[in-house]
């Protein structure tokens, strides 16, 4: 498989036909699969999914709504080609976009490479302003040259794709998680399209969200590996500075002059006791984020059935280790049910 095209849905029944026709027609008839990854949909949108049968498309049904880090993390998870192309359901973007986007992983030059909505068809103040708001501070704190993180059309070469380590909602932040891998990111301009059904998701609720994962993006890049070079400082300026000023009252204490009831010196107990805060803290979470990198990953969604057409389906269970879903699913669609314990039909 060369291609997998992952595309989160979310209620998107009106335009999921169209999604898989014009996926279709860009790949033009090539080596590829469509997988959606259905969030908790009430609208019947798997139902039309697996009604269509489409025998390129994959239908991955989450529990619940999960959020669309999730739910793009399992579409990844569960991709089988060479390179991954990320895209919205609701044909704002244009499927169209993506055999150009591969091309540029064809010639070895780049790891990923982001679309740019040059023409952004959405409102100006609800969505185009505090989008280049939050990408401008996002390109300042974090130094990645990407302009538009928020467009989801992206094609990956599959290793950086697997890698990404997505929860929380963090898929805004993709080119930050790939720039601490090493990637070559290359920024194209694609075609935007306007909302023609359903509602849009997005709103100015999610500023919030994005502000306090910007925080949390500067943390991990600059100290998830070694928290202590950030607490570690504090707790020493802290832990200093109140050490100067419980010296300097202890010289006054000795020239006689009473030091008791004095503002500075609750000050300088304050400032040494939260410097010793600071560090254990630091060590604390060094040896946290030690424990992490050495333990197995978990995942942050639930699967309830992978569908191939309409026929064939199986309803998944979780490991108790980690698996590597894309070949298990490759194979239970070739060799039947038998030889995959993991797989029991729904």
């Amino acid at each position: 498989m060369k291609i997998s095209v992952v595309a989160p849905i979310y209620n998107e029944r009106e335009n999921i036909k169209a999604l898989i026709e014009c996926v279709h027609q860009a790949m033009n008839q090539g080596d590829y699969e469509l997988i959606l990854v259905d969030d908790g949909s009430s609208d019947g949108t798997p139902e039309l999914v697996r009604e269509l049968a489409h025998d390129r498309v994959k239908l991955v049904e989450l529990t619940r709504n999960f959020g669309q880090t999730a739910a793009m993390a399992a579409g990844i998870e569960l991709a089988s080609g060479r390179y991954i192309a990320t895209i919205d359901g609701d044909l704002q973007n244009d499927p169209s976009d993506i055999p150009a986007m591969i091309a540029h992983l064809d010639s070895g030059r780049w790891d990923i490479v982001a679309g740019r909505r040059a023409k952004r068809k959405d409102g100006f103040l609800i969505r185009k302003l505090p989008s280049r708001m939050a990408n401008y501070l996002i390109r300042r704190l974090t130094n990645v040259t990407v302009h538009d993180l928020g467009c989801t059309l992206k094609a990956f070469r599959r290793e950086f794709a697997k890698n990404l380590g997505l929860y929380g909602e963090l898929h805004r932040f993709i080119p930050v998680l790939a720039e601490q891998q090493g990637a070559r990111i290359l920024e194209v301009d694609v075609k935007h399209h306007p909302r023609l059904h359903g509602q849009s998701k997005y709103g100015l609720g999610r500023t919030t969200k994005v502000m306090s994962d910007l925080i949390l993006m500067v943390f991990m890049q600059r100290y998830l590996r070694r928290p202590i070079h950030l607490f570690g400082p504090l707790g020493i300026l802290c832990a200093g500075t109140g050490t100067l000023i419980n010296l300097y009252l202890l010289v006054i204490r000795l020239m006689g002059q009473d030091i008791w009831g004095r503002p500075l010196l609750i000050l300088g107990a304050i400032l040494f006791l939260a410097g010793l805060h600071f560090l254990s803290f630091g060590v604390l979470l060094e040896v946290q984020m030690r424990t992490y990198f050495e333990s197995q990953k978990k995942r942050t969604y639930t699967i309830r059935g992978v569908y191939f057409g309409k026929e064939k389906s199986y309803r998944y269970q979780t490991p108790e280790t980690s698996t590597d879903w894309s070949s298990m699913l490759a194979s239970a669609s070739e060799v039947g049910l038998a030889r995959n314990p993991k797989l029991t039909p729904s």
